[in-house]
């Protein structure tokens, strides 16, 4: 205990706080009661006082404090730091701590149900549509893990002997065909089936065929089962069944002098009562492409390209009366990789893109099937395989509208003429028109109609880039098809249609709008460019140096080639290890 006057040092303690004062004057320390409010803390903190100082007359004898306020001191200045710390969401939960009449997060009540938000809405919405992306990660996924699996179980066994063969319909490079029927059935109409005994590919065909027949059956013939029968004499051989749906191929039609009005009468049922000329051919060759641009969108959907387009491929199904593409042995399921091979082909090629190849000879071989499932969207998108049928399916239209391309000759001569004008028709037209023949004038004719629609589609499939051809969809909403053709359309194929339309830009009224303008040039008062205007059109070059965009493609494309790359090595020495083909133990064998 010390004592002193009271002009010496006064000491305080109070309620107020802890204070020194020198002369009068006071200097406050640590004044904690007198800080204002923490927006974070539950309530202020409350200093108890200490003892009161005694007072002997004229001194002032302050007591040192007892144990009990000293206490209450430090944990009142413990609590403040605690407090602090929870401020700045350091410290114990809620349940810990007695936080009072503070709000924090964990204590609010917690719904169970998801909350939306916009992040994860656009997190949603990109996750489904890459799944559903061409050619499909989770129709895939379901295709094979269930739907296969599903139909294997179920699926009858049969044998060669159950079949009657019957009329040889075919030889080609990968098996021949008979029409047959069945041999316990002895009631069945005789030929009511096809049997193609599949000397290559085999097992590729049957598992095109079925995933054909699960997602977009109105495309191929109507394919019922294969099967694989094992022979100690012979080597196992691949049975394929369809039903049988007529014999005429598009290309036995298009031999045909009558062609197209022989075609007519298969789609309508009678021949009809107009005159001959262009505006009737051209339907009927409309309706043809149509029909035959349907069954394609359906393949590459599913993520299947044929590969191997041509007439000889399609068949006129007299049930249904439309065509239907047929022999998927060279056909490659994109979606699993299935009997794709980057460095290997299977095509005519006469019918053939310039490029040979579906994807990029760099693209590596298929890994594992969910993985490839997964990859699948983003190959597609980098190689638009499917552009590799719209070439071939053009050659198509050309054949019909060219009466002297319908031969073998025809058609190998006018590649070689396409090919010296780089692939580029518009060139070969002009290469050839001044001296064109009767038949060849009256394709350009043809082609000419309703203002050269049909030549306008035309050089939007047959083109040297693949990424520059349109897609089977984009065909089909093309203006070509804007008039009906001989046949009425189903309501699902009049709905798809529409929503092809509503989706693909038309630029058709601006490209007019560009023509206009230009032939109203060097009339200023009629809206056209004046002659110094198209003058500076005519002095504008291209710039040598690359500007920063075309800098950013460049990076993007060597990266891409080295993730490619790098992706070769690694699955090339994955599939080294493979001794057989996964897939196959789908193909039911003979018990």
């Amino acid at each position: 205990m010390y004592v002193h006057t009271s002009t010496d040092i006064m000491a305080t303690i109070s309620a107020g706080g802890v204070g020194v004062g020198f002369g009068g004057g006071s200097v406050k320390l640590n004044s904690l009661n007198s800080l204002p409010p923490s927006p974070f803390l539950g309530k202020r903190l409350k200093l108890k006082p200490l003892q009161e100082p005694i007072s002997h007359g004229s001194k002032v004898t302050i007591l040192r404090p007892n144990l009990h306020s000293t206490v209450v001191a430090g944990v009142q200045l413990v609590d403040f730091v605690h407090d602090v710390f929870l401020g700045v969401g350091v410290g114990l939960p809620c349940t810990v701590m007695e936080c009072g009449d503070m709000i924090y997060r964990s204590t609010l009540p917690r719904s169970n149900a998801l909350t939306l938000t916009i992040p994860g809405a656009v997190l949603a919405l990109g996750t489904l549509s890459y799944l559903w992306a061409t050619p499909g990660v989770a129709p895939g996924f379901w295709d094979m893990f269930v739907l296969a699996f599903v139909e294997r179980l179920f699926r009858p066994t049969y044998k060669k002997d159950d079949f009657v063969l019957g009329k040889k319909l075919g030889e080609g490079a990968f098996g021949v065909v008979y029409r047959v029927s069945w041999a316990k059935k002895p009631s069945s109409k005789e030929g009511d089936l096809v049997l193609k005994k599949a000397t290559e590919y085999g097992a590729v065909e049957i598992w095109m065929n079925e995933r054909v027949r699960r997602a977009c059956s109105n495309s191929c013939a109507d394919f019922l089962y294969g099967f694989l029968e094992k022979s100690s004499k012979k080597e196992a051989e691949y049975w394929l069944i369809w039903r049988f749906e007529g014999e005429s191929t598009l290309a036995d039609l298009i031999q045909s002098k009558e062609f197209p009005y022989n075609v007519e009468s298969m789609i309508l049922g009678e021949v009809q009562d107009l005159p001959k000329g262009l505006e009737r051919e051209n339907r009927i060759i409309q309706t043809i492409l149509r029909q035959l641009l349907f069954a394609l969108d359906g393949l590459h959907s599913t993520g299947i390209v044929h590969r191997d387009i041509k007439p000889q491929n399609v068949i006129f199904s007299e049930g249904s009366r439309t065509f239907k593409i047929i022999d998927l042995g060279a056909a490659a399921d994109l979606r699993v990789g299935i009997n794709y091979i980057p460095k290997e082909f299977l095509l005519d090629p006469r019918y053939a893109a310039p490029e040979q190849y579906i994807m990029s000879t760099q693209t590596p071989s298929a890994p594992s099937a969910p993985v490839a499932a997964a990859l699948s969207p983003v190959l597609w998108q980098l190689n638009l395989p499917d552009r590799f049928d719209i070439y071939s399916t053009g050659l198509i239209l050309l054949q019909m509208a060219f009466p002297s391309f319908r031969s073998d000759s025809g058609l190998i001569q006018f590649n070689r003429q396409l090919k010296r004008c780089d692939y580029d028709l518009i060139a070969w037209r002009k290469s050839v028109e001044p001296r064109a023949n009767g038949d060849l004038r009256r394709g350009f004719e043809l082609l000419d109609l309703d203002g050269g629609i049909g030549w306008e589609l035309l050089t939007c499939m047959v083109r040297y880039k693949a990424r520059q051809r349109v897609s089977a969809k984009a065909a089909l909403a093309h203006p070509y098809f804007d008039k009906e053709g001989l046949l009425a359309l189903s309501i699902m194929q009049n709905l798809r249609l529409q929503f092809f339309r509503a989706t693909q830009q038309d630029y058709s009224e601006a490209v007019k709008w560009i023509v206009e303008l230009m032939a109203r040039s060097g009339t200023k008062k009629d809206g056209g460019f004046t002659e110094a205007e198209l003058q500076a059109l005519k002095e504008i070059k291209p710039k040598k140096k690359a500007n920063a965009q075309r800098n950013v493609l460049a990076s993007v494309l060597r990266f891409q080639r080295k993730v490619l790359k790098t992706l070769n090595e690694s699955m090339d020495e994955f599939n080294q290890g493979r001794k057989s083909m996964w897939w196959s133990r789908w193909i039911p064998r003979e018990e």
